[in-house]
């Protein structure tokens, strides 16, 4: 019998390599907002909600608001497509699928946009429940979503295992009573993972699997 009965995965430095297409959206909409993109360190927004990201520059919610529909503009027109997946995804989710492993993303993108991206790279087929924030405040943390995606019948029972890359992921499973599973080939680094007492920190995809997979 696998380790656990289902999986939540975040996406972005998870699933996907999606770095590109964030950061240049971010950089996209700092400039429509007045700022200088060269100034702002948006790698460390690859992972925390849109609007907490933006109200670390922005002290009007009109402002941030405003710069939530810029990067959404410019990401859905093209920076949905500057993303591939990590090496040995798709391996990693039909191994677990065909061990009858119940699968479900937990994003803080909104599911509407993250539903089309899971179908361009062809790995949507593979989940049982596409997890995700709201288009507005309503579900707009990682502990939100995590919890929004128990509240699923498939997902409110038995062994569930939250992976991630972020402390916010970290953070999302702890509120909800998870154990989590810390991914380090994507944009966390094992400084910021460790602290969170993940119950394993995966070098890569085929060593996460071996893990969820193992006997118990």
């Amino acid at each position: 019998m696998p380790r656990y009965d289902a999986v939540l995965f975040d996406v972005d430095g998870t699933l996907i390599h999606s770095r590109p297409g964030i950061e240049n959206s971010f950089a996209y909409a700092f400039a429509q907002m007045g700022l200088d993109p060269a100034q702002i360190n948006v790698s460390r927004y690859l992972g925390p909600p849109l609007r907490w990201s933006f109200a670390q520059h922005f002290s009007h919610e009109a402002d941030v608001e405003r710069a939530v529909e810029l990067y959404r503009d410019r990401y859905a027109r093209i920076g949905m497509h500057e993303c591939s997946l990590f090496p040995g995804v798709r391996e990693l989710l039909e191994r677990l699928r065909s061990a009858g492993i119940r699968l479900a993303t937990a994003t803080s993108k909104p599911t509407e946009v993250v539903t089309p991206i899971l179908e361009e790279q062809d790995i949507l087929k593979y989940f049982d429940l596409v997890g995700g924030a709201s288009m507005d405040k309503s579900v707009d943390t990682k502990t939100a979503v995590v919890r929004q995606d128990l509240a699923d019948p498939r997902f409110a029972a038995g062994r569930v295992l939250m992976v991630g890359d972020r402390k916010d992921d970290m953070e999302g499973a702890a509120d909800c009573g998870l154990p989590a599973a810390a991914v380090l080939y994507g944009y966390g680094s094992r400084q910021e993972l460790e602290p969170w007492h993940p119950v394993y920190l995966a070098p890569d995809t085929a060593a996460l699997a071996d893990f969820i997979l193992q006997s118990v």
